[in-house]
C-alpha cells in the first residue's frame, strides 16, 4: 500500500506524464482538448500541476491518449529507463473483464513501450464472449498447454501446444478454450501510439 508521501508523488507525476505523452504524439494543447472534450486551458493547468484532474477528466485524457488509466497513477511508472527486468516472482496481475482469463504481465509499463505481454491462464470453456472484438493493433498468442480456438474475420484457427497465432486486431476476432483442461499461453499485444 502506498504511503501518503507516495500518493503525493503519484499525483504530482500525472501532469508531467500527460505533457510528455501529448508531446510524444505531436499533439498541441488544442488538439488534445478536441480529442478529450477538455479545454486546452484545463489541460495546461493539469500538465503544470496547477490543477489535479478529477477521475472523469483523467479517464477522458487516458482515452484520448490511448493509454490505460493505470499508466497515469502507477507507482512504478516514474522510472523512465529503456530497460525493464521482471523476475519470475515479480509478475503483476493485469486487469481483464473476461471471466476465466488470468493475465500476469511479462513486459514493462505500457506507457513506455509499444508492446504488452502476459502469461495467460485460460480456464476450461472460458471465452471472450459472443460478440467479436475489433481494435487497433496486433496480437501474438503462443500456446504452451491445453487448447485454444480463435475466430478471426470469419475463419477459425485451432491451436495446440507449440502453435502460435499472429493477427491484426482491427479484424473481428474472438477466442475460447473449448477443452476440459486449463490452457496456458504467452499473449502479446502491440497497440499503436
Amino acid at each position: 500500500m502506498a504511503s501518503r508521501d507516495d500518493l503525493g508523488q503519484i499525483v504530482q507525476s500525472i501532469g508531467p506524464k500527460i505533457r510528455r505523452l501529448r508531446q510524444l504524439k505531436g499533439l498541441s494543447l488544442q488538439q488534445l482538448g478536441e480529442r478529450s472534450d477538455i479545454s486546452a486551458a484545463a489541460i495546461h493547468k493539469i500538465e503544470r500541476n496547477g490543477m489535479v484532474p478529477t477521475i472523469t477528466t483523467l479517464m477522458k485524457l487516458a482515452v484520448a491518449l490511448n493509454r490505460p488509466l493505470s499508466y497515469f497513477v502507477d507507482e512504478d511508472a516514474g522510472a523512465d529507463g529503456p530497460v525493464v527486468f521482471i523476475g519470475a516472482g515479480e509478475r503483476r496481475p493485469v486487469f481483464t473483464s473476461k471471466a476465466g482469463l488470468e493475465l500476469n504481465s511479462i513486459t514493462g509499463p505500457y506507457g513506455r513501450f509499444f508492446m504488452a505481454g502476459a502469461s495467460a491462464r485460460i480456464e476450461s470453456l472460458a471465452s471472450s464472449g459472443g460478440k467479436p472484438m475489433e481494435h487497433p493493433g496486433e496480437e501474438l498468442v503462443h500456446l504452451l498447454e491445453g487448447g485454444l480456438e480463435f475466430e478471426i474475420d470469419g475463419e477459425t484457427f485451432t491451436l495446440a501446444p507449440g502453435d502460435s497465432l499472429h493477427f491484426r486486431t482491427d479484424r473481428p476476432h474472438r477466442w475460447r478454450n473449448p477443452g476440459r483442461e486449463t490452457a496456458r499461453a504467452v499473449w502479446m499485444a502491440l497497440r499503436p501510439m
